[in-house]
């Protein structure tokens, strides 16, 4: 496999002298330096993606189904973000000194060695093709790997733009590459590699236990997985309810739910769950549905036909099992994939929808007795996801409490959706493992070597 590698000033020659110890012709290592003579690619190609930010923008919403006003900010702002914070942690990855053999430590010199993984494959969702594209592929870079991405088949173009971007920035060819297709092809392949040393994957835990079986059977590929979800949020009594019921909008409607850490499920404490539902009701009665372009719409249409199929059969589902469906669960009847932002109350722990993800814009509501803190809390962690979940109250004690007991990776405390660059993100359970963002998301990408001198 021929390989260009892009250098930092730490990592150029360790990426170049592990790559060609496993047998690849290096076509060059590069750096690209900035008019203060430093390299900094990643730098510029967030330059890039700032100036280009309303293409992007517009790609995204005619490919996802992205509101472009959230395209704007969420999609295309956050993914730039990240490219910059991984730029800086390109000169700052470093391994320790350690002491070893106390009965002649000053014989003995041990120190770690932290070096780039090899070609990195990364397969990416539909949901947000370009930030997941850049949480994964930053980091990955910023290691000093190369990568293949793969979009999801139904959204490349974000991808294709952002590749003409990298040229764009000086980043050598061979280095980012972009391969549209399928899964069960492209996807497959790049599991199945013998050159490709880690795979990140971002999708359903089904597919997830495939490619980390393939990952295993091909040559035991470092393998990290964000998976499915069915993120619980717990709204007690004594929680600021306009904030609430705000927050709690956004946990289920943002990006039309089609969103891997959306509440699944909201449990709303007896005393003020008619009252919740009544302004959650009223606030989905304003919401706009419409062009995705319009910079006044709030929900946008469905990723694609099979998804809007199956928020249909979720919807029937929960009606003969025996939820109330307060309001929505149809198609729009307007051209295209719209579907009505949905509340279903009465939801019982047994029922289809307490306990399958949906992906789509449908608020789950159950509720649960007064004080009863213990008893929420096990029915919120009675599942197989841990990826968010999420608690409102006043009361700091009952706060810490809950997040504490909470089995998931992100636990937001009187907000939701709050990811940041810095902070890492990833599940538990059959939410898979690993982290993208923050100095969690670069080990993914890393190796260890020890190196022990006797002298």
């Amino acid at each position: 496999m021929k390989i260009a590698v892009i250098g930092q000033s730490l990592f150029g020659q360790e990426v170049y002298s592990h790559l060609r110890k496993e047998g690849h012709e290096i076509v060059g290592v590069f750096t690209i330096p900035d008019k203060d003579g430093k390299a900094d690619p990643l730098g510029e190609l967030a330059d890039l993606m700032e100036q280009h930010q309303e293409e992007l923008a517009t790609i995204e919403a005619l490919d996802a189904g992205a509101v472009y006003t959230l395209a704007l900010k969420t999609h295309v702002g956050m993914s730039i973000q990240t490219f910059r914070y991984f730029a800086g942690w390109c000169d700052k990855i470093q391994g320790s000194t350690i002491p070893i053999n106390q009965a002649r430590p000053n014989r003995n010199l041990t120190l770690t060695k932290k070096e780039p993984v090899g070609v990195c494959g990364i397969i990416i969702p539909w949901n947000y093709p370009l930030m997941m594209l850049s949480w994964k592929t930053a980091a990955c870079l910023a290691a000093g790997n190369t990568v293949v991405i793969k979009p999801a088949q139904v959204t490349p173009l974000t991808a294709l733009k952002f590749a003409e971007l990298t040229l764009k920035a000086g980043i050598p060819k061979g280095v980012i590459n972009i391969l549209p297709g399928s899964g069960s092809l492209v996807g497959q392949r790049l599991a199945d590699h013998p050159d490709v040393r880690k795979i990140g994957f971002t999708g359903s835990t089904e597919v997830g236990k495939h490619i980390m079986k393939s990952c295993a059977l091909s040559n035991v590929k470092k393998v990290s997985l964000e998976l499915g979800g069915k993120s619980p949020l717990i709204i007690f009594a004594d929680c600021d309810l306009s904030k609430a019921v705000q927050m709690g909008m956004s946990s289920v409607f943002f990006n039309k739910g089609e969103n891997c850490i959306a509440a699944g499920r909201l449990f709303v404490e007896d005393s003020i769950h008619d009252q919740f539902v009544r302004r959650v009701v009223e606030e989905v009665g304003k919401m706009k549905i419409g062009n995705p372009l319009n910079r006044d719409t709030d929900h946008g249409p469905q990723n694609h036909q099979a998804h809007l199929n199956k928020l249909r059969e979720y919807c029937q589902r929960g009606v003969r099992e025996g939820a109330t469906l307060v309001c929505g669960g149809n198609q729009v009847p307007r051209p295209g994939f719209f579907f009505e932002p949905t509340v279903f109350t009465d939801v019982e722990d047994h029922m289809f929808i307490a306990k399958e993800e949906s992906f789509g814009p449908i608020m789950v509501i159950s509720r649960f007795a007064d004080g009863d803190m213990d008893g929420v809390l096990s029915r919120a962690n009675a599942t197989e996801f841990g990826l968010a979940s999420g608690v409102f109250t006043r009361d700091i004690n009952k706060a810490l409490y809950v997040s504490d007991k909470l089995a998931a990776g992100t636990v937001f405390v009187n907000t939701y959706n709050k990811t940041d660059v810095a902070a890492p993100f990833g599940g538990f359970k059959q939410s898979g493992f690993g982290k993208d963002l923050g100095e969690a998301a670069l080990n993914e990408y890393l190796r260890v070597k020890t190196v022990t001198f006797e002298y």
